[in-house]
């Protein structure tokens, strides 16, 4: 499909310095995008950014935590004001410090809840009046093959990413029909994912699985241009992307 459907869209990204979210900014611009970047770490997005405009893109960021619903909302003002607009944004910033209840690692399961659902809500809150007063958006939301399968010590985890999808698809229902929504399931991905992980004999086993099968954060970024590069009318609604040895 040609990159008309990309070329000149206005992307906002969260979690947009490593992993996936900065594969997926890079990808875009090299296809025409304008991409707005959050995440914390500002020297990783001034790098990001640099790289980007250098190579004949279009980039610019704005240091984000998306814990904080005022950091989201001056992400994507911020997106509006150097574009006049915003065509997708991509709520892609997770975490993941898994383990078992029992050891009540309460904190985690704060923090996960605190990224994983109430970033994306601050995401979707952040945006959804600036779909409806332009009449077209795109929303892409990062769940995980964990949110299709539960399995011991992901309690916490897939419960958060199972809420990403359930509140993707109540948004697709009542989103009508000028805004998109996609939800994107990644499985193993070479990340620096286990780095938020403090149990760290579970750390250690993810680590190792990932060396062995993960798949590239490229591959997320191009199944987050093929939902985009649709016509308007189609609605790519879910695409689950694992590597071919993951079980």
């Amino acid at each position: 499909m040609s990159d008309i459907h990309i070329k000149d869209k206005v992307v906002v990204i969260t979690g947009g310095s490593s992993g996936m979210g900065k594969a997926t900014a890079i990808l875009l611009a090299q296809r025409g995008a304008h991409v707005v970047v959050g995440a914390r770490r500002k020297q990783s997005l001034e790098e990001l950014v640099s790289s980007i405009n250098s190579n004949g893109g279009s980039a610019n960021y704005q240091v984000t935590d998306v814990t904080n619903r005022g950091d989201v909302e001056n992400l994507v003002q911020h997106a509006v004001h150097s574009y006049g607009k915003v065509d997708v944004i991509i709520n892609n910033a997770g975490i993941g410090p898994i383990s078992l209840l029992d050891d009540l690692r309460v904190e985690d399961w704060e923090q996960m809840i605190d990224v994983n659902i109430k970033g994306v809500l601050y995401g979707i809150a952040a945006t959804l009046p600036i779909f409806r007063k332009q009449g077209f958006g795109h929303f892409i939301n990062i769940a995980s093959v964990s949110g299709l399968k539960v399995v011991p010590k992901q309690s916490v985890y897939a419960g958060t990413k199972f809420a990403v999808r359930a509140i993707s698809e109540g948004l697709r229902q009542e989103a009508g029909d000028k805004l998109r929504v996609t939800i994107i399931s990644p499985g193993f991905v070479d990340t620096n994912f286990a780095d938020s992980m403090t149990d760290e004999e579970t750390k250690a086993q993810i680590i190792s699985a990932r060396d062995q099968i993960a798949i590239s954060p490229e591959s997320i970024a191009r199944a987050i241009a093929f939902a985009m590069e649709q016509p308007s009318d189609v609605d790519v609604n879910e695409i689950v992307v694992r590597p071919t040895a993951q079980s």
